[in-house]
């Protein structure tokens, strides 16, 4: 903000000079009535000329003398900085901060704009006089001594308990929102998805209620309906706790919060969006304490699970995840960072967000309002010392030929590309314009994924296979290659799901894991990338002749091994 405030010092007048003659021979009494009066007159005489220099200085004038001033608007700002700076605030809401100044300047009209951009309202100024500004410090003495104010949401053990027993069947818990307050409200959508281990919680105005809906392993879920007098409520205290603009409703805003558990600490990323019938707001669980998957508990198996333990403990080279959003990638990363993370290696990551906190290890947050970007963020922790580097995201040419160079000059990079399958990472590298020359021997292996369901370990069944379902699972078992092929009876083919049960809440499925393909590079790749004629069918034919399981024969062999469904498999995969 710039402000130009001019000096009102040859603005202000003094009071006039008339003398007043007190009575002669008057008693004690009557002098102190005399006195008094003439204080008030004084009083006045200098309320009017500030209100006359506020005329000619463009603000608004306000006598605080007998004001009401509520110990929030008080506590808007803080003692040291009004006595310092001859300003005080005397009246706020959530629509509007009004403030009273002694004099105004360029610095403190600045310092009065942070202050409206930090409470998200408009500031507006008075100018005041002297005695109302030591009357409303003096209100100060007064002000009762709080707890440090806090936004955070306190979840404990108690509240838990006080909402958890129906929230494991999902089909009752509309039934726990009659007659709750707004703010209890709030915690039992938390309290239910945090034990139903949902990852994001979806609250949509629409035009006969409120919906809210929990994604849980992947897949929505329509949990409540809340009636459409709650909205506003709701809404505008989710944007207190996460730090949004409560008045603005037409713009998508984000924010977080920090729940505080009996166990520790969990951040929410918060998100707004104007709809038609309300704004939608979403809330995603960053589970940044938890323990997270090891390397061993990612799902792979076989030959790629050793071929990939082979590149990932190379001193270089580039190691790339691939899939749609929500596929995983970020966990497979930070799979494979918790087996690297060790004494003597310095590790550094950028990401955006950073979704899981690790000890031992350097993380950085790309800041698009500050532009800093991934290219930008990458060539500053390169000059960090790094001797593994992992990048969030690889978008554009910049952040790719940064990110090869490190790989060709001693660094371990892991990195993320959105393509469908592996093959189609280094199709999708060249059309960035990556030189071919450097790509080849920059890139180690590339790794392709989905995330099915967890059949629940509780309800498990045989699964009545269709006979069309049948023929694709076994078509893709007999394409397997002999080592894999050898260890399955083709003859006796029994394939499973989950019947529903309270532990899982109904739906058959618990927890999810990845279906996996992953090929490494080879001298055939290597030429092919060379010959600038690179195709995706190319890339996968080479990969499979040379042994590579596809993301679809995985899955049919973990749905083989009672840990998913057929249907997830196809689901995800085709």
């Amino acid at each position: 903000m710039s402000s130009d405030f001019p000096s009102i010092g040859n603005l202000l007048k003094k009071p006039s000079d008339d003398t007043v003659v007190a009575p002669v021979g008057g008693d004690k009494d009557s002098t102190a009535k005399f006195t008094q009066k003439m204080k008030k007159i004084e009083l006045k005489e200098k309320e009017e000329i500030t209100a006359q220099n506020a005329g000619q200085l463009g603000l608004q004038y306000i006598d605080l003398s007998a004001f009401p001033v509520s110990a929030e608007s008080l506590r808007t700002i803080p003692q040291e900085d009004a006595e310092s700076r001859g300003v005080v605030c005397f009246y706020s809401t959530p629509e509007e901060v009004r403030v009273g100044i002694l004099e105004p300047s360029e610095e403190l009209g600045q310092y009065i704009f942070d202050l409206g951009e930090r409470h998200h309202a408009p500031a507006t100024i008075y100018l005041i006089s002297e005695n109302s500004f030591e009357h409303v410090l003096k209100l100060y003495d007064n002000l009762p001594i709080v707890k440090e104010i806090t936004k955070d949401i306190s979840i404990t053990d108690e509240d838990l308990a006080k909402f958890g027993d129906d929230i494991n069947n999902l089909q009752k818990l509309q039934e726990k929102f009659v007659d709750v307050s707004v703010t209890d409200i709030l915690i039992l959508i938390i309290a239910a998805a945090l034990k139903i281990n949902s990852s994001d919680v979806h609250v949509e105005a629409e035009e006969s209620g409120i919906a809210v809906r929990y994604r849980i392993d992947g897949i929505l879920h329509d949990v409540a309906k809340l009636p459409k007098e709650q909205w506003k409520r709701f809404v505008s205290r989710i944007k207190l706790l996460a730090a949004l603009k409560i008045n603005v409703t037409d713009k998508p805003q984000d924010g977080r919060v920090t729940l505080r558990l009996g166990s520790g600490t969990l951040d929410v990323r918060v998100s707004t969006l104007p709809t038609i019938h309300g704004e939608s707001v979403v809330m995603r669980i960053l589970h940044s304490g938890s323990k997270g998957v090891t390397y061993d508990e990612l799902g792979l198996r076989g030959e790629a699970y050793e071929k990939l333990k082979k590149e990932v403990e190379r001193p270089n080279g580039m190691i790339i995840t691939t899939g749609p959003t929500g596929s995983g990638k970020t966990t497979t990363l930070y799979g494979i960072l918790r087996t690297l993370n060790k004494p003597g290696v310095k590790i550094i990551t950028l990401e955006d967000p950073i979704e899981i906190k690790m000890d031992g290890i350097n993380q950085s947050q790309v800041d698009m309002s500050h532009d800093y970007t991934f290219a930008k963020g990458l060539r500053s922790i390169l000059r960090q010392d790094p001797d593994i580097c992992m990048v969030g995201e690889i978008r554009d040419l910049e952040s790719a030929e940064i990110a090869i160079q490190a790989a060709l000059t001693g660094h371990l990079m892991l990195s993320t590309i959105h393509t469908n399958s592996a093959s189609g990472a280094i199709p999708r590298f060249l059309s960035m314009g990556v030189k071919p020359f450097l790509l080849a021997p920059a890139l180690n292996a590339v790794i392709g994924q989905r995330l099915v369901r967890r059949i629940c370990p509780n309800c498990v069944v045989e699964d009545e296979t269709g006979p069309e379902t049948l023929r694709q699972a076994t078509e893709l078992l007999e394409k397997l290659p002999p080592a894999e092929k050898a260890k399955i009876d083709m003859a006796n083919l029994h394939f499973y799901k989950g019947a529903g049960c309270e532990q899982c809440s109904g739906l058959g499925y618990k927890g999810r894991i990845g279906i996996y393909e992953i090929f490494i590079m080879t001298k055939e790749v290597e030429q092919i990338i060379l010959s600038n004629q690179v195709s995706e069918y190319t890339i996968q034919e080479i990969a499979v002749k040379n042994g590579m399981v596809t993301m679809a024969q995985d899955g049919v062999l973990k749905a083989l091994d009672k840990i998913t469904s057929l249907y997830e498999v196809f689901r995800v995969s085709q």
